[in-house]
């Protein structure tokens, strides 16, 4: 058994900024346990890369969806990252942190201090960024945040086609306003991946009292009663433990902290029932109300071949696109595989943007698998706030077992309404003045799907994740939320020195890409456990100080 003051599961996006945050503390002591190996994979730090790691057995945990029913009993592949950085090692680098109005929603829902002003200081702290307006930008901070700075003939076709449906051209989906079109910014520093990892780990895994294990998968966390009090783990095929004095910090993400959770004998009463696992504490909401964006991959053939699928067709094309990336840290394999977003409004109801667009000039069947033979791009869209939702249980008391995982995607009538809308969206943007040059035909889904129908049947025999599972320990208040499963200080409910830290805890789902807003829940956590750890050392040395002096009138006063 190895005491620590912190012990930290999952060296993810929120795992490392914990514990780089809470290690800058020389007084406190640090366990970060990662179930992946190092992080030392070369295509993990290529940007283009991505198409490597997006199936690799060592780094990912390849993740599969239950048969999905609304998906035509479908397996819809979920990768995860399995290193140090988790899945910011292996995503696809795009910089957003949705919509004000996500975060007002939090607060509202019943988590005082998660209103975008409140995050907002959080998301310019994280953030090195050299351009942007400063109100809403950070210049110094960890995670790098580049432009793309080669403009490409095709993504430029794509904007002038927006701009003709009436969207403007944004420079900084992450400004004042998120509508619009334009290029992504992206998780970059000079050509080269900058994970939570690199941003984060890097520059604290020196201090001494900050351990890392690698190969060291948790299988348990440890109870005295309600009181956390460590974890277990297995590492090289031997059961290891730490003890945690002050806290236990899951980091594991939307799938793993739940099963963590579901494991340890917290969660739903029926289900660790069922499994004969003892009961610590009853969380009806632990692993339920999972969502994530459904991407449906509007595809066509392009008229010229200025596609990075004629690069990769061509010897000579490839070996120019790696001198390039050689000697410059620039061209295709500098910019992972979208550089073009688009967020819009298709249904009359909305008042922000409902859908985003990921434009890559390329194309394959999906994400990360071989380009196709033809020179083509890709509109891929998805609906920004889903109303389905699904959830994760364990399905035995094994922890190298995964859980069940059931997105239920396309359960929602909004939802079918809102992707049938974007997917007739992306064909408007064909038939501009601006894009139809560029288009030879569609190749997905065909023009043999007109109706509604067709669409939404489109839909669900191809559409997959775009990689966002969140929501599934959700920050709420109980009074109000019985299924609530953490606090507004992400504590979880009913249970001591324990906490959730990482995209589970989302109540809803962001307008966008995930990864940059799990870092600001990191570093807002770390802000809160460092001031509770102030607040509770403060009140044990004046509850000291009370009863030494207690003859004399003094009086404990709240902080």
């Amino acid at each position: 058994m190895v005491d620590h003051d912190y012990v930290i599961v999952g060296a993810g996006s929120a795992g490392c900024v914990l514990a780089n945050r809470l290690s800058s503390d020389a007084s406190s002591s640090i366990l970060l346990l990662e179930a992946g190996p190092p992080d030392s994979y070369p295509w993990i730090h290529i940007p283009i890369g991505y198409a490597k790691t997006m199936f690799h057995p060592r780094f990912n945990w390849r993740f599969y969806t239950e048969p999905e029913p609304t998906m035509n009993g479908r397996k819809i592949y979920w990768p995860r990252g399995k290193t140090l950085g988790g899945s910011s090692s292996i995503n696809g680098l795009i910089s957003i942190r949705g919509q004000p109005d996500d975060y007002d929603r939090w607060a509202a829902a019943g988590n005082p201090g998660w209103s975008y002003a409140d995050v907002l200081p959080y998301f310019k702290r994280l953030e090195h960024f050299e351009d942007g307006d400063p109100a809403f930008h950070g210049r110094d901070g960890p995670l790098w945040c580049s432009t793309i700075d080669r403009k490409h003939e095709l993504i430029e076709a794509v904007i002038a086609a927006s701009q003709e449906l009436g969207l403007p051209r944004n420079d900084d989906f992450n400004g004042k306003s998120q509508e619009g079109v334009g290029y992504y910014h992206l998780a970059t520093r000079q050509g080269w991946r900058c994970s939570a990892a690199t941003a984060y780990l890097r520059p604290a895994r020196r201090r001494a009292n900050l351990r890392i294990e690698t190969g060291a998968l948790a299988t348990r966390i440890n109870f005295d009663g309600k009181r956390a009090t460590g974890v277990n783990f297995r590492q090289n095929g031997v059961d290891r433990s730490a003890k945690a004095r002050k806290s236990v910090l899951l980091c594991a993400g939307a799938l793993q902290s739940p099963q963590l959770l579901q494991l340890s004998g917290v969660g739903p009463e029926p289900l660790l029932r069922s499994l004969s696992i003892p009961m610590v504490h009853e969380l009806p909401g632990v692993g339920e109300n999972l969502q994530d964006h459904l991407q449906a991959r509007v595809i066509f053939q392009c008229s010229k071949p200025i596609t990075t699928n004629d690069d990769l067709a061509s010897w000579w094309r490839t070996l120019l696109m790696g001198l390039d990336y050689a000697l410059t840290r620039g061209g295709p394999m500098a910019v992972g595989i979208n550089q073009g977003g688009i967020f819009a409004r298709v249904t009359p109801e909305s008042a922000t943007p409902d859908v985003q667009f990921h434009v890559a000039t390329l194309s394959s069947d999906m994400a990360g698998s071989p380009t196709h033979s033809f020179s083509g791009f890709t509109l891929s869209v998805c609906q920004l706030r889903p109303q389905s939702r699904g959830f994760v249980r364990i399905k035995s008391t094994d922890p190298l077992q995964p859980p069940a995982i059931q997105a239920c995607y396309l359960s929602h009538p909004d939802d079918c309404h809102t992707l049938i809308a974007g997917i007739r969206f992306a064909r408007q943007l064909a038939m501009t003045h601006a894009l139809a040059p560029y288009v030879k035909g569609e190749y997905r889904p065909g023009g043999a799907a007109q109706s509604d129908a067709e669409l939404l049947e489109f839909a669900r025999n191809t559409g997959g994740t775009i990689f966002h599972p969140a929501g599934t320990c959700k920050m709420g208040d109980m009074a109000r939320d019985p299924t609530a499963v953490v606090d507004a200080r992400l504590r979880v409910h009913g249970l001591e020195n324990l906490r959730v830290v990482d995209c589970s805890i989302m109540p809803t789902l962001v307008s966008g890409n995930t990864n940059v807003p799990v870092v600001m829940i990191a570093e807002k956590a770390a802000d809160i456990i460092l001031r509770d750890s102030e607040d509770s050392s403060a009140l044990s040395w004046r509850g000291t100080a009370l009863t030494n002096t207690r003859s004399k009138g003094d009086a404990l006063l709240p902080r």
